[in-house]
């Protein structure tokens, strides 16, 4: 169990009022930095900023109302934490573009992996920028009734290995596989997910070396509460065991509402990995 890999904690700050996570949403920029400064105390390492819902059927915004969503959020933050590496949840490319002249370098989080938008990638391969790539079917109003899979770990192996050959077509030199806990997955299917994160990341090594690192987004997630019946608002102990099962197969990143525990859980899985 022994490793030396990095392992990142990606923040969630959400810039809506429906996000299925209410202590999320930020209805305005003061609350946008009283959170951001809580996950930088807390020890974050990348605020991931949305500007719509991605859950299952939400409806989308659009560009020009994400942009006007996000702009005094991203302005505000990198006024106020200069430093901080940033992440915007987009698949327009018109956002990553107004989002780089803006504030400069930045994470794209794309759950589309540029299918939703034929500009996405040569746009990210062109201002050099990193990139997350999410498999899903569908939209966020289809999705989920695309979940027959013959082998769901099998389908995203095949998905990111032909992503793999778009990205280079589009001059992207760094991107970070996210299985899409939750899209277009039934819950068997998500655990299933779960246990064969280190198919996954050993699978990327055909085609990136090192292999591609791998982003876990659970947090608080259906796949969680509704076998426990809870809800997300009392899945925070639940979200924990099921981050540190994804650290223990391999995940290199962790998507999450809250920062301290997800710190507490790596802090842990290190102590094992160490010993």
């Amino acid at each position: 169990m022994k490793t030396n890999r990095h392992i990142d904690i990606m923040g969630i700050v959400n810039l809506t009022d429906d996000s299925y996570f209410a202590q999320s949403r930020c209805s305005d920029t003061d609350a946008v930095l009283r959170r951001a400064g809580q996950m930088v105390e807390e020890g974050v390492d990348i605020l991931d900023f949305g500007a719509w819902s991605s859950r299952p059927g939400s409806v989308p915004s659009g560009p020009e109302e994400e942009w006007r969503r996000l702009a005094p959020a991203l302005s505000a933050v990198r006024k106020e934490f200069p430093d901080l590496r940033i992440s915007v949840d987009t698949y327009w490319s018109f956002v990553v573009e107004n989002t780089y002249d803006l504030i400069g370098d930045f994470l794209v989080n794309d759950i589309s992996a540029g299918e939703d938008d034929p500009l996405m990638l040569p746009t990210v391969g062109h201002l050099g920028l990193e990139y997350v790539a999410m498999h899903k079917r569908g939209t966020s109003l289809t999705m989920q009734s695309l979940t027959d899979y013959d082998d769901v770990v099998a389908e995203v192996i095949r998905y990111f290995e032909d992503f793999s050959m778009k990205a280079s077509e589009a001059g992207i030199r760094y991107w970070i596989m996210d299985p899409g806990f939750g899209f277009a997955k039934d819950v068997d299917q998500n655990y299933s997910l779960l246990s064969g994160l280190a198919s996954i990341r050993d699978a990327s090594l055909r085609w990136q070396r090192p292999p591609a690192r791998l982003l876990v987004g659970v947090s608080r997630k259906s796949m969680i509460y509704k076998p426990l019946g809870i809800s997300p608002e009392d899945a925070l102990a639940a979200t924990q065991a099921v981050h540190m099962a994804a650290l223990m197969n391999g995940a290199d990143m962790l998507r999450v509402h809250d920062v301290k525990e997800a710190r507490q859980v790596i802090s842990l899985y290190e102590m094992m990995a160490l010993a």
